[in-house]
């Protein structure tokens, strides 16, 4: 109770430990190991020269793989636990017989039984540092799944490397050349002992929007009214399962969206290419309707690719809204609830 400006408690309701005050309940640590209510002095010094050994090792405590009743909250299977942005060089080959070391980011996860504690999320970076070194982009996916699999003892795995791929192209009437930049995703699955193999890609795009075009020439026909139709920079998010043994390279998904949809935006550009671009924009006005059909049409002839999904977004320069389409094939990609970021993701 409070009184004279003095906290006073019944002698019984707490004991002094080092200075400080407990309740009776004394606390515990973790869930196994109850804190000593005795605790011999503690050296402040970082011990440098400290070693461990396999005995000391063993004896360290393990919560992550403890016993099911240190479970929290519902016995659940557990579809995805692992790690997301983990960053290592890993060396990827060029169509061209050359290769490239890219910096990666890696999400790694595996499915979690219902009375499984918990995961060593470690393995699943120490596997990928196991197989880095010796081998490219898909061998390292492949490599590290069957590694940490194993090592974790889980019946699903999962694992995606994300990277930024450069490749030099040129101006539209100049002969300049600069880089390019996609973003692009390796996807390996592992599911119920079965592999599908996918790639997400990024391409960038101007599109024109064909009313306002017509609407343009239509102020210029009847009114002598000088007016622009709107463009504006897009984007489409293209994810394949990759089918067969013939490789799909980044360079073939480039051309194939190139092919879709021609108005790649630029990278260097002098007033010839500039309005080379107005011009090519002039012939392939596109919706986003059409957009992703397009790409639906390129992504339907080639054999390597399997199920498919296009999402694209035309980001508006008349509203201050964005225009999106979603196309699917398949059964990998059918969806009935969207993620809420599916649209705000994708930002050109």
């Amino acid at each position: 109770m409070r009184g004279g400006g003095r906290l006073t408690k019944h002698p019984a309701a707490s004991h002094m430990f080092r200075g400080r005050v407990f309740s009776g309940q004394e606390p515990r640590m973790t869930q196994n190991r109850p804190l000593n209510p005795v605790y011999p002095p503690l050296n402040r010094s970082y011990p440098s020269d400290f070693t461990v050994d396999d005995q000391y090792r063993a004896s360290l405590p393990d919560l992550q793989n403890g016993p099911a009743s240190l479970i929290v909250g519902a016995r659940r299977l557990i579809q995805h636990v692992g790690i997301s942005n983990f960053r290592l060089p890993i060396r990827y080959r060029r169509k061209d017989g050359g290769e490239i070391v890219l910096e990666t980011s890696v999400t790694g996860t595996v499915s979690l039984d219902a009375e499984r504690k918990g995961i060593n999320m470690s393995r699943i970076m120490r596997s990928f540092y196991a197989h880095a070194e010796q081998q490219f982009s898909l061998g390292v996916l492949a490599a590290a799944v069957s590694d940490y699999k194993d090592h974790l003892d889980a019946f699903d795995a999962r694992l995606q490397m994300r990277l930024s791929y450069p490749m030099r192209v040129g101006s539209l009437r100049s002969g300049l050349e600069g880089w390019q930049y996609y973003d692009i995703a390796m996807e390996l699955i592992d599911q119920g002992g079965e592999r599908l193999r996918v790639m997400h890609f990024d391409y960038v795009y101007s599109s024109t929007c064909p009313c306002s075009l017509e609407l343009s020439e239509h102020a210029r026909e009847s009114r002598g009214q000088l007016a622009t139709p709107h463009s504006q920079r897009s984007i489409a998010r293209i994810s394949v399962v990759m089918n067969g043994h013939d490789k799909l390279w980044f360079e073939d998904m480039v051309a194939l969206c190139r092919r879709a949809v021609a108005t790649e935006t630029q990278v260097m550009v002098k007033r010839e290419d500039e309005q080379a671009f107005a011009e090519l924009n002039a012939a392939n006005p596109i919706f986003v309707e059409d957009a992703v059909r397009a790409f639906a049409h390129e992504l339907e002839a080639d054999p390597r690719i399997g199920d498919f999904r296009v999402i694209a977004s035309h980001q508006e320069s008349l509203h201050s809204h964005d225009a999106v389409s979603l196309l699917t094939e398949g059964p990998t990609f059918e969806q009935v609830s969207l993620d809420p970021a599916t649209f705000a993701g994708l930002r050109a």
